[in-house]
C-alpha cells in the first residue's frame, strides 16, 4: 500500500465514521419526531447516508484497506446527533430539527475538508464529491426546514 492510498484510506474511514453517525442520528431523529411529521424523511436521509456508507466502504478496500464500521463514538457528529434525545424536552420537531441541522453542518464541512485536501488521488476526491452531493443535499434540506420553522 502506496503512502497516497494510506492517506486516501484515512480519509475515507474518516468519512465513512462521519456518515454513519449522521444515519444513526437520523434513524434516532425519525423515532423521537412528533406524529411522524419527518419520520418518513428521517428515515430516507439514514438510508441515503448507509448507501453512501457503503460506496465508501468499497472505495477503501479498492484501495486495499479496512473499512471503518462503526461511527466516531466521541465525535462531535456523534455527540451532536445523541444530544437529541438528551436535549429534547417533550420532543418538538422544531427542536429535533435543531439539532438535526447542527449534525449536518458537521457532516458537510467534514465533506468539503475531504474535497479541498490537495493529497488525495484524483479518484478517491471525485468519490468523495459523489457523496457530498447527496450530503450537501439532505444538509439544504435540513437548513430550509429550519429555517421555515422559524417563522
Amino acid at each position: 500500500m502506496s503512502d497516497s492510498n494510506s492517506h486516501d484510506i484515512s480519509t475515507l474511514n474518516g468519512l465513512i465514521a462521519t456518515t454513519l453517525d449522521s444515519a444513526d442520528g437520523y434513524t434516532e431523529a425519525a423515532k423521537d419526531s412528533d406524529h411522524g411529521r419527518f419520520t418518513a424523511l428521517f428515515t430516507s436521509r439514514a438510508a441515503e447516508r448507509r448507501q453512501i456508507v457503503t460506496r465508501l466502504q468499497q472505495e477503501v478496500r479498492t484501495l486495499g484497506g479496512n473499512p471503518e464500521d462503526d461511527g466516531t463514538i466521541l465525535a462531535g457528529a456523534h455527540r451532536l446527533f445523541l444530544n437529541l434525545k438528551a436535549t429534547l424536552t417533550g420532543k418538538n420537531d422544531k427542536a429535533i430539527i435543531n439539532e438535526v441541522e447542527a449534525g449536518e453542518d458537521h457532516i458537510k464541512a467534514k465533506y468539503e475538508d475531504a474535497i479541498a485536501d490537495s493529497d488525495l488521488s484524483p479518484a478517491v476526491r471525485a468519490v468523495i464529491e459523489q457523496s457530498y452531493v447527496s450530503v450537501k443535499q439532505g444538509h439544504d434540506e435540513m437548513r430550509d426546514i429550519k429555517h421555515s420553522m422559524q417563522h
